[in-house]
């Protein structure tokens, strides 16, 4: 994947981030979008790549479960960085803000947004044509295999990791999260260390000093989701779970749902056994922590441009409005809103969308909780006459996964027809070639597609969410 660069002698190193995190993933897709180019394979491979990446992929999903899952929790692990490597140039949070920035091309703005990850707002963005950096990333950090169920071993072992990371870096806190049954294969062999910013990068405000137009408006993107959490030290958070399939309680007190998945993995145990919380906190991978807010105004203070905060509840609070601007925004330019792209956490591709007249609506994952989003938005409106579908895998049949029996239904509320993009029905979830075969079928059914539309408006924007968020508790201040 081609990127925009400055002089190699002033590249940032790649830091060892996950490409399957969401806030590197979005970065990605919409700085692709901003390059004028699709959203290839998560920004992993090249397009030349793709039937090769494909083929592999199909091979591992005919192999057995049991391999299927070697491979998944194998070769999440080596995008981790090494316990001995905690700290070091390639962890470096001010590196990481660098390489984030280097993703979008150089020039002026007339807005940017920061703080969530969110993928419904990645396509709010790139159809207005502006930039948006996180504040929070996953940096997973490698250890000896572990039995996910064993929450005290994970914490005994990774915490002086934490320490001494937070010791060399001020700036950033750190969300210690531990989900065995959504993450179960992944945290065999690694820890998931999310990172929030406190304060603004240096490469945040040099990007937005040489990008921004004068006056321009930064736009704080606050999702408000609480969990609850445990302090473990100053800027060290322990987050047992996560946001889609049990809930927080079941996570820290068990419940029917997780006794059953327990016995269904052949574990030791009946429910997980955590420290107990103590305050609701932002949640670790989509909450925003509201310390930047001060360093983000007096940064716009000083150079003279405008703050705004755009506020939900929920990652998928934004979906269905943005996907109505879209609809909208398309019949202004005498394209018919007729065809729906249902994404999927990182599977997406809003520059492909808007080219062929998409209308986006975007899943923070693939549990029941996003079904029912979903099946509320279809049967709130008018039938699309095509229905098109993306699914992530993430590998374990956790607690709480829509099943693919579940996905058809929705598939048949299209008034012609449904399908999906990149899914292998027999292999989902552990359907590890929709990771490349997302791009491929979105290639093959709307590449020929190639609409150009004038870049929306901000303003239009803002104005659209704050008209239709009646009844939700979404807003947008300035």
């Amino acid at each position: 994947m081609r990127h925009v660069q400055p002089a190699a002698k002033e590249r940032p190193l790649k830091p060892k981030i996950a490409n399957f995190d969401s806030a590197t993933a979005m970065v990605r897709a919409l700085a692709s979008h901003c390059r004028d180019e699709d959203f290839i394979a998560l920004g992993s491979f090249p397009r030349w790549a793709i039937p090769f990446m494909s083929g592999v992929g199909g091979l591992v999903n005919h192999m057995p479960g049991i391999v299927r899952n070697a491979v998944y929790t194998v070769s999440g692990w080596t995008e981790a960085v090494a316990p001995r490597q905690i700290v070091g140039a390639r962890t470096d949070p001010a590196g990481v803000a660098r390489w984030l920035c280097e993703h979008y091309p150089k020039k002026r703005y007339p807005a940017m947004m920061i703080g969530s990850s969110n993928g419904a707002l990645m396509h709010l963005c790139a159809a207005c044509g502006i930039p948006w950096l996180p504040q929070t990333y996953l940096m997973p950090v490698a250890h000896r295999r572990l039995d996910p169920n064993d929450v005290a071993t994970e914490l005994a072992r990774m915490r002086p990791l934490a320490l001494r990371f937070l010791g060399e870096h001020q700036d950033v806190q750190l969300h210690h999260m531990h989900d065995p049954s959504q993450d179960r294969l992944m945290v065999q062999l690694m820890s998931y260390f999310r990172l929030k910013y406190l304060r603004l990068p240096d490469a945040y405000e040099t990007f937005m000093q040489q990008c921004l137009e004068p006056g321009a408006t930064i736009c704080i993107v606050d999702c408000a989701l609480p969990w609850p959490t445990t302090q473990l030290a100053d800027r060290y958070v322990f987050q047992m779970g996560a946001l889609g399939g049990p809930t927080a309680d079941e996570y820290l007190h068990g419940g029917p749902r997780v006794t059953a998945f327990l016995e269904q993995t052949h574990a030791s145990v009946r429910r997980w056994t955590a420290p107990e919380p103590d305050a609701l906190r932002p949640e670790a991978e989509w909450g925003f922590e509201k310390t930047l807010d001060s360093a983000i105004e007096a940064f716009a203070q000083r150079n003279g441009y405008r703050v705004e905060r755009l506020s939900f509840s929920h990652p998928e609070e934004l979906s269905p409005l943005i996907a109505d601007l879209h609809a909208k925004w398309y019949g202004e330019h005498g394209i018919e809103a007729k065809r729906l792209l249902v994404e999927s956490f990182i599977l997406m591709d809003p520059h492909r969308a808007l080219r062929a007249g998409l209308v986006p609506f975007w899943m923070f994952f693939n549990m029941l909780p996003s079904h029912a989003s979903l099946t509320r938005y279809l049967d709130g409106r008018p039938p699309f006459d095509e229905i098109a579908m993306m699914l992530f895998s993430h590998g374990v049949r956790s607690i709480g996964l829509a099943a693919i029996e579940d996905w058809d239904q929705c598939l048949a509320k299209a008034r012609k027809q449904g399908y999906y993009v990149g899914v292998d029905r027999r292999a989902y979830p552990q359907d590890f070639a929709t990771f490349v075969n997302y791009s491929r079928d979105l290639e093959r059914r709307f590449g020929n597609v190639n609409r150009v539309l004038p870049p929306m408006p901000y303003a239009t924007a803002r104005d659209f969410i704050r008209s239709h968020s009646a009844g939700t508790r979404l807003s947008w201040t300035a």
